[in-house]
């Protein structure tokens, strides 16, 4: 990754966008590294999706929360163990139970350390977000799938990893038929993969194909991507699109004689062709060489 370049991530609470009945969303307003933040209430609980990134971030969404909740107990969970979505989380210990699938807490103690080291590396405006930072320890871990009850709304936290991280975890709040992607999805940018070899290999392009098939199938409402606009059905089959382009014009280049450079090459700018407006090109090149080692099964 190259040294950060793009504004401040300060996550901005005023605004936040009301999107069902007692669920509203902080929204990341299209600045990298700032995530779509998600409250949601029932009768005497409420759930924060997502901290921010660093200590400083997470106090401001931990403040918005608690006077959101207005004495409800509170609960934390985030879509997977990145810096942006889970390195504030600690700042919540001691007024929120931290909860997270197994791979995810698997990834925060495996990898946490090296990507706090890893992000604040990335130039002085990351290294003062990340200070003080720590990498958090959930307080409860499942398995699978969680139904946690807030009070009159139960809100299914389910683990579809691996695809952009092994412990990718989806929320959904089936009453008002939203779901919370995280980086699964994103609007108005091309996919992040993570494929930093030997460091960390576990996205997975064919994997992600799947989980974002399975979720477009079931037709949510609304989709909360992890970075970008909010919108419905429609984020998961473009992101879905796009893996299977990316997929097969990757595939139809590697079993050539021509290098991987030069796959790279010719995959970015066929994308780039495709889509324009979006935003991270330099995610192209980390996705080309993680499916030129990836196979059907």
């Amino acid at each position: 990754m190259a040294d950060y370049q793009q504004p401040d991530p300060v996550v901005r609470t005023a605004g936040a966008q009301e999107l069902a009945r007692d669920l509203v969303v902080v929204p990341n307003r299209n600045v990298q590294l700032v995530p779509n933040i998600g409250v949601i209430g029932g009768t005497h609980s409420v759930l924060v999706v997502d901290t921010g990134l660093g200590p400083e971030n997470a106090e401001s969404v931990l403040a918005f929360a608690r006077d959101y909740a207005k004495g409800r107990e509170l609960y934390l969970t985030s879509t997977h163990f990145h810096p942006e979505h889970a390195f504030g989380a600690h700042v919540f210990a001691g007024e929120a139970t931290y909860l997270v699938n197994k791979a995810q807490a698997e990834d925060l103690a495996v990898k946490g350390a090296g990507y706090l080291t890893m992000f604040g590396g990335l130039g002085t405006t990351l290294a003062k977000r990340l200070e003080g930072a720590r990498v958090p320890t959930p307080d409860v871990v499942y398995a699978e799938s969680h139904d946690l009850d807030l009070g009159g709304r139960v809100v299914r936290l389910r683990a579809v990893g691996p695809a952009h991280s092994k412990g990718d975890q989806v929320i959904t709040v089936p009453d008002a038929d939203v779901l919370f992607t995280g980086d699964l999805a994103e609007t108005g940018q091309f996919a992040i993969f993570p494929w930093f070899p030997p460091h960390d290999t576990d996205v997975t392009g064919l994997g992600w194909i799947e989980v974002m098939a399975r979720l477009a199938a079931a037709r949510p409402r609304t989709v909360v991507p992890g970075h970008g606009d909010i919108g419905g059905t429609r984020v998961l089959e473009d992101v879905l699109g796009y893996l299977r382009e990316l997929r097969d014009e990757t595939w139809a280049r590697r079993d050539s004689a021509m290098s991987q450079e030069t796959i790279v090459e010719e995959v970015r700018a066929v994308l780039i062709a495709r889509h324009p407006e979006w935003a991270g090109r330099e995610w192209i090149d980390t996705a080309v060489a993680c499916l030129c080692g990836e196979h059907m099964t």
